[in-house]
């Protein structure tokens, strides 16, 4: 199969990312199914949908009349049998368990057609750890997205041992058809590229609050205002390329013995682990947070990530 060939995709899984998945497929013009054991959940995904696509509208994104079009044509259903029968591609956005993960495939594996690809959305299992549970490795590959996906365009495309030239091709080919900015993956590793290079980041600014060194706060204030204004246009190695690796060299040789090389995270998380201090979800993380304040960050950070997708259209 290739690119030209998908016609239908299926979305099982209508959660957080699996909704903004089947949007962005619909979106572009697919025959698009969504599934969930919960109806209730369905009908709330229709809704986020829905709700995405007038703030897009809003925005000047996408046109008004994409809005009636794309929530018209994405079918939903409890029953897996019914919206994966003639799918050319199945991409799996349920819970991160594997044993949940394995049990969708096995039964997807019943219900597929041969030539079905399966990808997963997981940001923590490589390939090869889902594809035991099929009959068919050479057709199994993570596309990771990231929330929102509908507004960040980063696909990571993780190929497995087993993953055949003709599955990554095009998979990798839809990407890039329907706007996604995808990358490669060309072998599995935890943590992919993505959540590798936030983890590190993590690591140093936690542990910098835990030594006294600085407040969340502070930290906080350093990556919005300093650097991170920075790499929504240009990536580390494209901006040390202007910088200069001469002058890296000469910082990153007295900093780097320096940086924190802990092989667990910082004991402060899980103490507020377990005083049930979640973020957002519990009203206390770093910051104290309430139902207002919690949504007016999330509309912060949608309200960022659409100036710069306006700005990208610009520029790119």
């Amino acid at each position: 199969m290739n690119v030209e060939e998908v016609k239908k995709i299926t979305v099982v899984g209508a959660g957080l990312m699996g909704h903004g998945i089947a949007q962005e497929f619909a979106y572009a013009g697919y025959e698009v199914s969504m599934h969930d054991i919960s109806s209730q959940q369905l009908s709330a995904a229709l809704t986020d949908i829905r709700r995405n696509l007038n703030m897009l509208a809003d925005a000047g994104i996408v046109e008004a009349d994409d809005v009636e079009r794309v929530t018209g044509v994405v079918h939903a259903s409890t029953s897996l049998e019914e919206v994966v029968a003639d799918a050319d591609i199945v991409i799996e956005a349920v819970t991160e368990d594997l044993d949940v993960k394995h049990r969708t495939y096995r039964r997807l594996e019943e219900l597929c057609l041969e030539r079905t690809i399966f990808a997963s959305n997981s940001s923590t299992f490589m390939p090869s750890q889902m594809a035991v549970a099929t009959k068919r490795p050479d057709r199994m590959i993570v596309t990771h997205y990231f929330n929102p996906p509908y507004l960040v365009p980063l696909v990571e495309v993780v190929r497995g041992p087993e993953t055949s030239d003709e599955t990554f091709d095009t998979i990798f080919g839809l990407m890039l058809k329907f706007g996604k900015k995808p990358v490669a993956v060309q072998k599995e590793l935890p943590g992919f590229i993505g959540n590798r290079l936030q983890i590190a980041l993590l690591r140093e600014c936690l542990s910098l609050v835990e030594k006294g060194f600085a407040t969340p706060e502070d930290v906080d204030t350093v990556v919005r205002y300093g650097f991170g204004r920075r790499l929504s246009a240009a990536g580390p190695f494209a901006i040390f390329d202007i910088a200069g690796w001469d002058t890296l060299s000469a910082v990153g040789d007295q900093l780097i013995g320096d940086l924190d090389a802990s092989d667990k995270l910082p004991s402060i998380v899980k103490e507020m682990v377990d005083r049930g201090e979640l973020g957002v979800k519990t009203g206390k993380g770093f910051y104290d947070w309430t139902p207002e304040t919690g949504e007016a960050l999330r509309q912060r950070i949608a309200g960022a990530l659409l100036s710069i997708e306006k700005w990208s259209r610009t520029f790119s």
